[in-house]
């Protein structure tokens, strides 16, 4: 037996997965990856009589998980299998023999653990629960490789249990609604890599997305027409219950209301009109705590939702409240007076408390952004860690002390994807830090984290692509065991992760060529697309500074919406200079090879100049990619450098980091590194200071 295991090696504070190299290929798709894996001799081979039977509990959602499994066999294999349905009982060697022990329930800590034996003979998959087994076939799927005649499962044993019980995606539809289908695909993606908790934000400035029949106006004239029917609603719900999903509402209040106060100004704390916001950022309108109206209107609104959405937990925001409107009324000032409050603060932990028992008599618990805790707020009540260094805050702060405190709570700080940084960022952090000084009750407050997904600057069209491949490397810091953190074989491993969700309907891939056909004006983008793979779009929100440049209804279908984060080539160029420092021979050519290609490329993108407008920024950012390439293919040449050199470098570099069409060029860090090697009489690059 060849045993796959994972050791903790203690480097630069870091622990590293080992993999053995005898089994590499059958699992460079694995993620998030095993609790427990153990590689044997031999393999069950994919052929047309294969055979899947699910013994004694065959519940509806394992049928239909199964039945999907089976599909997708035949799809990636190309085999017309004879059996396309699973059978409900015993049936005559089986080649996939489930056998779970009862149904599951989506709530929190249900049994997900699985076991997977395969020998050459059959797959047996056992779970304590149908949803165990959900996360076992998606296992078994990754597993499937190939050789020159075959698709096989490799033999293996795997038991798994994921680390934490909450492992969620938000996804911001009030900024940008995304209709149902865009929903349903991003769900099979999560089912893919073992998520758990689909948080769907639904209210924000910009919209309310829900039909109300208690208080109608609310879709009618806070949505643009663009909301979810109860009929819509009910559907995605009961797609991702089939997935082993739980949905969970998020209605923003009382801040981020400016939608509510358009269908309803009478609950808001200022006398004025309110129009749905077409832009990003911190807005004034809130609604009016001392108004018993507004308890009433949300306790209709959270007693009908909850008949839609059956998970035991709501988020209610309760972020990014500043009180300004708070502030400029007089009644509302004479009401803290009254009752004691000092601040804004002390007046909205008034409200959290009220929502809080309108929700406990809807049989709910209620979840909020960090700003919910205070002492007065129930443990019952999750709190939803978000703010970090751009806050000014310590990152995860909240969690600690919310755990400290008796609270569960979920990590969202370092998961923040819209932020566009690399997946390394977000990989690292674990929603118990490495310097945590809680106790082993405190640790076990944390329930896990949510990945978010917030949508001031995606659309259906782009969506996808700010969301995957990163999502199903968190979705691993969330399952696997702390010390599966190697980013190098993380990276790999996404790699094939990443194309096998096309296979689920993401568009993460396949519609960066459709945004740059539309730039390109019909014309070739085969040079767009080489840039796209040295360009980054603008971290964090510096593409929307203050909000103010792109409105809800702006385009986004730019160069930067082509772009993701991880450009392939710049990562390749970067790994090239490295090793350029340590054996200039061994990777002179292929540096020179890249640079030329870029030059080239630039030459290339210049026919499109006079046929499309939507290319000048671009043209300018190429331009830089090529003049930086022209100096440093010299130098390489000579393998020296002038003090005309070092002149002309600064100048192309300076120039090279202005961003052009919302997106920097990501190479640059890496030609610094090249040219500082030459100009300290080429030392090794790794003994510089970068």
């Amino acid at each position: 037996m060849k045993k796959l295991f994972i050791i903790a090696l203690i480097n630069i504070g870091t622990f590293q997965l080992v993999v053995g190299q005898a089994v590499e290929n059958y699992s460079n798709a694995l993620m998030p990856w095993p609790k427990n894996i153990t590689f044997g001799e031999g393999k069950f081979e994919i052929n047309t009589d294969f055979i899947v039977s699910i013994d004694d509990y065959a519940t509806k959602r394992l049928y239909n998980a199964s039945t999907r499994f089976i599909r997708r066999l035949s799809g990636r294999t190309g085999v017309f299998l004879e059996h396309g349905f699973p059978f409900e009982k015993n049936t005559t060697s089986p080649s996939l023999k489930i056998s779970v022990k009862r149904e599951g329930k989506l709530a929190l800590f249900e049994d997900e653990s699985y076991e997977i034996v395969v020998d050459k003979q059959e797959i047996k998959l056992t779970a304590e629960s149908d949803i165990g087994a959900l996360r076992g076939l998606e296992t078994i799927l990754q597993l499937l490789t190939a050789n020159s005649n075959h698709f096989y499962i490799p033999s293996v044993t795997i038991t798994d249990a994921p680390r934490f019980p909450w492992r969620g995606l938000m996804i911001d539809v009030a900024r940008h609604y995304q209709p149902v289908h865009v929903l349903k695909r991003n769900l099979d993606a999560m089912a893919a890599v073992k998520l758990n908790v689909f948080h769907w934000h639904l209210t924000d400035d910009q919209g309310f997305r829900v039909e109300s029949k208690t208080h109608p106006k609310l879709h009618e004239l806070g949505s643009d027409g663009q909301y979810y029917t109860h009929y819509e609603i009910r559907d995605v719900v009961q797609y991702a219950s089939d997935r082993g999903i739980r949905v969970i509402p998020e209605f923003d209040v009382p801040g981020h209301a400016t939608a509510i106060l358009t269908a309803y100004p009478e609950l808001g704390s200022k006398d004025t009109i309110y129009k749905i916001e077409r832009h990003a950022g911190i807005f004034n309108p809130t609604l009016d705590p001392t108004n018993e109206k507004t308890y009433q209107v949300l306790k209709d609104l959270f007693k009908e939702m909850a008949t839609l959405f059956p998970d035991h937990y709501v988020h209610i925001g309760g972020d990014e409240n500043e009180g300004k409107h708070w502030d400029e009324n007089d009644k509302i000032v004479a009401f803290k007076k009254k009752h004691g409050f000092e601040t804004n603060h002390d007046l909205q932990t008034y409200f959290n408390l009220k929502l809080q028992k309108i929700l406990e008599e809807e049989g709910k618990k209620l979840v909020g952004w960090e700003e919910i805790m205070t002492p007065e707020m129930p443990v019952s009540a999750v709190i939803h860690s978000w703010r970090g260094i751009n806050e000014g805050v310590e990152p995860g702060a909240s969690l600690i002390e919310a755990s400290k405190k008796g609270h569960h709570g979920i990590l969202s700080t370092g998961y923040y994807i819209d932020r566009m940084h690399n997946i390394e960022d977000h990989y690292l952090v674990d929603p118990i830090p490495d310097a945590s000084t809680l106790t082993d009750l405190e640790q076990k407050h944390i329930l896990g984290g949510e990945v978010t997904m917030w949508s001031e600057l995606v659309t259906p069209l782009t969506l996808d692509s700010r969301i995957w491949p990163r999502t199903a490397a968190i979705a691993e810091r969330f399952w696997s065991p702390i010390v599966v953190r190697d980013v190098q074989h993380m990276k790999k491993r996404l790699s094939t992760v990443s194309f096998r969700l096309e296979e689920l309907g993401i568009t993460h891939l396949r519609n960066r060529d459709v945004i740059l056909r539309n730039i390109a004006n019909g014309n070739t983008i085969d040079g767009l697309v080489k840039l796209t793979k040295v360009c980054q779009p603008l971290k964090v929100y510096a593409r929307n500074k203050g909000g103010t440049e792109y409105k809800s209804y702006s385009p986004f279908t730019l160069f930067a919406d082509a772009c993701t984060t991880d450009a392939s080539d710049a990562i390749i160029f970067d790994t090239l200079v490295d090793e350029y420092a340590a054996k200039p021979n061994r990777s002179r050519a292929s540096i020179k090879e890249l640079l030329h290609s870029w030059i080239q490329n630039h030459n290339d993108l210049q026919t499109l100049d006079t046929k499309t407008p939507l290319v000048n920024e671009v043209l300018k950012l190429s331009f830089s990619l090529k003049e930086i390439s022209s100096l440093l293919l010299k130098i390489i040449e000579k393998d020296s450098i002038s003090k005309d050199d070092n002149t002309t470098f600064t100048k192309l570099l300076k120039e090279a980091k202005q961003p052009h069409a919302d997106v920097e060029l990501v190479v640059n860090q890496s030609f610094m590194k090249l040219f500082e090697y030459f100009k300290n009489g080429k030392k090794n690059i790794n003994e510089q200071t970068h």
